[in-house]
Order: structure tokens, then C-alpha cells, then sequence
């Protein structure tokens, strides 16, 4: 398969306007296998899900959307987590119930053999790590087998402050950028864990770990791209927000799609900025990601 997610699924319910809840799915890498299939990718989940009725679901939804589930395992007794999105005029602010889930018991042994050699990619985050110290060294592990097949990793911080403090994030975090060949930082996020503001010195910074590429989102004011010594500026996509939950994920999809693609992580980046412009007209991590057609239509349509 083209790209290859590690992390946790989730179901979402999202509070509307008139106070209702809007059941959906979540969990960054699902959505990031998602926002990649979308955009004509071969992608796989290597997770866990609890044998209950919000595993089915996510189940379900993968298989609409051709994600490749041979390297998901189901427990019967944990859980499949769930998280909670609310609005306020600060943005979105997330609940979750993620204790004891059935992706937090993950462990090194799980992984199958052959599953990340097979893979042209490995795609994996902050929150991958921080659900459980298993689930931290399944991920390292992961990642120590990608390096010995020579196989791509991808990175995305998401630092979680609910989820770990945060002298440890910053530890695992940027061991774990040592591994990547692409990082995918969110600013907000990497301004914390670096302790810098300028988008351009938190690039080099995050190059210094290893990564030949970082691109780092920037929400409305678009995204910045290293690319081994060259720089690159991401125009922001004229959008109406209604729901950015997902948007980072979106970016992160799109952009490895096309980065697999071309090689190019000026254009991979542009693609990915207007992807996730789309995403955020509609409710919801996973429902809104654009299909490539519809980002083509309005990359062209902004020419």
C-alpha cells in the first residue's frame, strides 16, 4: 500500500448549533487514511478497536472508503474510544473518554510482521504516542522496523496537553521526528513544544531533528514548507468556517498524496492548503474531506 496509518480511531459527536449532537468519526490518523483514500491513495490502518458497536461503525466506514483493515485487530473486552467537539468563539474544544480504549493497549509484540515493510509509508503522531506508554513503544518500534525496511515516515506533533504533560510530549515528540522524513507540525502545536514563534525558526528547528521536509500549517494564514534548503510559502484558500476539527488532518492526507506523487513539497503543500480550506465547510473530522475531484475543480477555479 501506498501509505500505512498508526494510531487510534474514534467516534465523534459534535455539538450543533441547536445543541444537538452529530455522531461522526474521528481520531487524526483514520482521518488522515481517510483525507489519503479520498485523493486516490492505497492506504491501511494499523490500530485497535473494541468488538462493539462503535467498531463496527468505524469498520463500516473504512470499508466505504477503501481503507485497507487487514492490520486492525477487535477486543472484546476494551473499548472503542469516543470524543466530544463543542464551539465556542475561541474555535473548537475537545472531550475525550479514551482511558482503557482498545488502541491504548497496544504493544510492540502487536505489530505484524511484514505490515509497515509493505508499506511506501508510515504515517504517525503525537496522540499515537501519548494514549499509553504500550501504545508509545509500539509506535518507536514501528518506526525502528520502517527505518530498517526503508520505508518513508511521516509525523504529525498533535500535541495533546489533556493527554500527557508536557516535559514528557516534548521528549517523545522530538525522539520520534528523528525517525521521519517528513514532519507535519501544526503551529500552535510546535510553538509550545519548541518554545518559538517565528514560523520560519521553527522550521529549522524542526529540521534539525532529520526531517527533509516540514510543513508547517499555519490555520488562515495558510503553510510554510521546508524542503531541504528551500522554502516555500503556501497561500491561504478563501473559505466560509464552520468546523476546523479536522482540517490538520485533511492537510496532512492530502499532502502525502501528492508529496508520493511528485516529489514536490511546494505543490504536495498548495494542494493540501486547499483541500483542507474544503474540509471546513461542514461538521465534523471526516465527513466535509474533500474528494480529489473537488479540490482539482477549486485549485483551478483559484488559478
Amino acid at each position: 500500500m501506498d501509505i500505512l496509518c498508526l494510531g487510534e480511531p474514534m467516534i465523534e459527536f459534535n455539538r450543533q448549533s441547536d445543541g444537538r449532537w452529530l455522531e461522526g468519526f474521528g481520531g487524526d490518523v483514520s482521518n488522515v487514511a481517510i483525507a489519503a483514500a479520498r485523493q486516490g491513495a492505497k492506504v491501511g490502518m494499523l490500530s485497535a478497536l473494541g468488538r462493539d458497536q462503535f467498531g463496527d461503525a468505524i469498520m463500516d466506514l473504512w470499508h466505504t472508503e477503501g481503507v485497507d483493515t487487514r492490520y486492525v485487530t477487535r477486543h472484546a473486552d476494551a473499548p472503542t474510544g469516543i470524543y466530544f467537539v463543542d464551539h465556542g468563539e475561541k474555535g473548537h474544544s475537545f472531550s475525550y473518554r479514551r482511558a482503557g480504549s482498545a488502541a491504548a493497549l497496544m504493544k510492540p509484540a502487536d505489530l505484524p510482521d511484514g505490515a509497515i515493510a509493505g508499506a511506501r509509508l508510515l504515517h504517525l503522531s503525537g496522540i499515537s504516542q501519548a494514549i499509553s506508554d504500550t501504545a508509545c513503544d509500539t509506535c518507536f518500534e514501528a518506526m525502528r522496523q520502517a527505518k530498517r525496511a526503508d520505508v518513508t515516515v511521516s509525523y504529525d506533533l498533535n500535541y495533546r496537553a489533556r493527554l500527557w504533560p508536557l516535559g514528557r510530549a516534548r521528549a517523545v515528540i522530538h525522539e520520534a521526528l528523528r525517525y521521519a522524513t517528513v514532519a507535519l507540525p501544526g503551529f500552535d502545536d510546535a510553538s509550545v513544544l519548541s518554545g518559538l514563534q517565528d514560523p520560519r525558526a521553527i522550521l529549522d528547528f524542526y529540521a534539525a531533528f532529520g526531517p527533509g521536509v516540514v510543513a508547517l500549517t499555519l490555520g488562515a494564514d495558510g503553510a510554510i514548507v521546508r524542503d531541504g534548503e528551500r522554502v516555500i510559502d503556501v497561500p491561504t484558500f478563501p473559505t466560509e468556517a464552520v468546523d476546523a476539527s479536522g482540517a490538520g488532518d485533511c492537510f496532512d492526507g492530502s499532502f502525502l498524496v501528492r508529496w508520493l506523487e511528485t516529489g514536490d513539497a511546494g505543490a504536495a503543500a498548495t494542494y493540501a492548503a486547499c483541500a483542507a480550506a474544503l474540509s471546513v465547510r461542514g461538521y465534523g473530522a471526516v465527513a466535509p474531506i474533500p474528494t480529489a475531484a473537488a479540490v482539482h475543480e477549486a485549485l483551478a477555479a483559484a488559478a
